[in-house]
């Protein structure tokens, strides 16, 4: 009795814990969040001051006794406590519009494929401490393959690629379970880091992170378009120390990318060799699947389909399938419990 009445108060939550962004789900609405994990936090007094957009806007704008940092790195929790934080204020956030006096909510979180026993510990000892009455945490690729509505279940080959902030995941999938995959650190940030540095050894200018990820969204591309695209590369001289702006191209920042993209499909095509005969026919049969914020970088999907000579596709809404499939998995018990990460907390 005691606990219907919670659960009626409480709501639960999926969560894709990302490196660039964290979206919350909830089964009543859908997804209500979907901000930067970004946190701002007092240096004096160790309060936080913003997360998310707000706190995003602050990056390489702050004083000293202001700290803007991102809590997690390429998908793993780097800093516990701001994590903590972060996550309380996302579920308080959830939560705001309810009158509850009890709201513990049941949380299905995502984490990378190559993760520890260790991380996965401190990802449920976070959410346990932030207000999550009980913690599922599953793998990305899985989650996302779910949100899409492949048939994992089936005795079929079904080949997904993950391009996050931090990880680019590759997993071949069957029966509900992953058979062979491959990670690498080399995605959407390593990107912005890529532009980074070519702004500094091509034009000798000094340019941020979230400048370099604009033009990568706004003129990027993996492969190379006739279409002449230009954006104003904004930042400082190296030698004068001055603000200086030129007008790059298109061609420039697919120069600046090609290495992280090259790298990404070596490991597809690896992916791919360990991949066992029957579910190679599967793949090559039904394409693969793109999902994650760097699926959407220009040409991606053609430039690897020419690589592994499989038809590629990029999901319809590439940004949101992670956490549409923990909202899936929150109401499919059974499937959670089939495809969960055995909990590291009792151990």
């Amino acid at each position: 009795m005691f606990k219907k009445l919670t659960q009626r108060f409480s709501r639960d939550i999926g969560i894709d814990l990302g490196t660039a962004n964290t979206l919350v789900y909830i089964p009543e609405k859908g997804i209500v969040i979907d901000e930067p994990s970004v946190v701002a936090i007092h240096n004096k007094t160790g309060q936080i001051l913003a997360v998310g957009n707000e706190a995003k806007y602050m990056l390489g704008k702050t004083p000293p006794h202001i700290t803007v940092t991102r809590p997690l790195s390429h998908g793993i929790i780097s800093d516990y406590e701001v994590t903590e934080k972060m996550l309380k204020y996302f579920i308080d956030k959830v939560h705001e519009d309810s009158r509850s006096f009890m709201t513990r909510p049941r949380v299905v979180v995502c984490v990378p494929l190559e993760v520890t026993e260790v991380e996965v510990k401190a990802v449920e000892d976070a959410a346990v401490a932030a207000g999550a009455k009980e913690v599922h945490v599953v793998q990305e690729p899985m989650a996302a393959a779910i949100g899409v509505r492949m048939p994992i279940q089936d005795p079929i080959g079904n080949m997904i690629i993950d391009i996050g902030g931090g990880n680019t995941d590759v997993a071949v999938i069957s029966l509900s379970g992953i058979v062979t995959w491959k990670s690498t650190e080399t995605a959407g940030d390593e990107m912005n880091k890529n532009i980074v540095q070519y702004a500094r050894e091509v034009f000798n200018l000094l340019i941020g992170e979230t400048y370099a990820e604009q033009m990568k969204i706004k003129i990027g591309s993996a492969i190379l378009s006739p279409e002449r695209m230009e954006f104003p590369m904004r930042g400082r001289d190296v030698v004068s120390g001055l603000p200086r702006e030129i007008m790059v191209t298109n061609e420039h920042i697919h120069e600046a990318l090609e290495r992280s993209v090259n790298t990404i499909i070596s490991l597809i095509k690896a992916t791919l060799e360990q991949t066992p005969p029957e579910l190679t026919a599967d793949i090559h049969e039904r394409g693969v699947l793109l999902t994650g914020g760097g699926a959407m970088l220009r040409g991606f999907d053609t430039i690897i389909a020419r690589a592994i000579e499989i038809p590629v596709r990029v999901s319809s809404d590439p940004l949101t399938d992670v956490v549409r499939g923990t909202g899936i998995l929150l109401e499919e018990r059974e499937l959670l419990k089939e495809i969960e990460l055995p909990s590291a907390r009792a151990v």
